[in-house]
């Protein structure tokens, strides 16, 4: 019973604390002249995305790599269908050419190498299928390379410092908040992650399951308060990039650390939740052409919904 308390109390712990760390970072960003702009495309997706890195450096650490891959494949099914879903419903999606020509196609790009570097056995049957420490590196090189582009557009993209809200704190209660921030996440990640296990072993549900299902949804909280509230706000572009960056940290940054830790072996039917992955992706790009374009309109928003919802009733039918 405690198990499942932590359980609990862990998904709320690694909000709070991804709240404390962005305010902390946010604000010491500031205090160094950083722009409001650079901050909600680096350290506001960053904090958006911490849930599920420090659950996934819990679970590499651990070895419970099925739930390592499982919550990035099922956080970024989640975001595509799941949050963009709602946001979209709330207010219509309408996005810049930049997003619909590089953003996006980035992030479609991450799962497609992450679906390489996952199958070594297309290639050598008699490799074992796993995202090695090497690969982890090169994950890495290609997120060094997202955070240059965004740094470069930095300057060419209008009217987001205004949504921007960066609280305004001394340097020591700053960096207070960013200590227990991390407290927060550490402390979060492995109650969820001995939870997850837990469940999986005393419900019969794979661990992949849990990973793909009830650890993506509760780690994709962040992303789905950030985009609903920017939706609601008529701040369209950050509605879409914060899903859309936080697919990429996901599997550039997130995964990268996490195989670069331990190597992270990945089961055959993860192939499977790559190409809903690389699916969602597609649709998302193929969206911005239908209806009104560069835009996720409310039917598309409602489709997405039911795509999410069908592709959570598979899992559990085939878990």
């Amino acid at each position: 019973m405690l198990t499942y308390l932590l359980f609990l109390l862990g998904f709320l712990l690694l909000i709070k604390g991804a709240d404390l760390l962005v305010d902390g970072a946010s604000a010491i960003a500031r205090r160094f002249k950083v722009s409001d702009l650079v901050i909600g495309l680096t350290v506001v997706a960053f904090g958006t995305s911490t849930p599920e890195l420090f659950v996934n450096i819990v679970a590499s650490a651990r070895g419970n790599s099925e739930i390592a891959i499982g919550n990035v494949l099922g956080s970024n099914i989640c975001n595509i269908f799941l949050i963009l879903g709602i946001s979209a419903i709330i207010y219509p999606l309408s996005v810049s050419k930049g997003t619909v020509w590089k953003e996006i196609p980035f992030s479609l790009l991450a799962v497609i190498v992450l679906g390489l570097m996952a199958n070594d056995r297309l290639i050598d049957k008699n490799s074992a299928s796993l995202v090695t420490r090497i690969d982890g590196l090169v994950l890495l090189a290609f997120f060094t390379i997202f955070l240059y582009y965004s740094f470069s557009i930095a300057k060419a993209i209008e009217g987001m410092d205004e949504h921007v809200l960066v609280k305004t704190l001394g340097f020591a209660k700053s960096s207070l908040l960013v200590i227990v921030g991390l407290i927060g996440l550490t402390l979060g990640g492995k109650w969820i992650v001995d939870g997850a296990v837990a469940i999986a072993k005393n419900i019969g549900m794979s661990e992949s399951l849990v990973g793909l299902t009830v650890v993506a949804v509760g780690t994709s909280l962040p992303e789905l308060a950030t985009s609903a509230v920017a939706a609601y706000k008529k701040n369209v572009e950050i509605a879409v990039g914060n899903v859309v960056g936080s697919n990429i940290f996901n599997i550039f940054f997130v995964l990268g650390i996490s195989s670069t830790i331990k190597p992270l072996p990945v089961q055959t039917k993860s192939n499977w939740d790559v190409a809903v992955v690389i699916a969602a992706s597609l649709l998302l790009f193929l969206a911005m052409f239908t209806g009104k374009k560069h835009s996720l309109d409310r039917w598309e928003g409602i489709v997405f919904l039911f795509l999410y919802g069908g592709y959570i009733v598979f899992l559990i039918i085939n878990g």
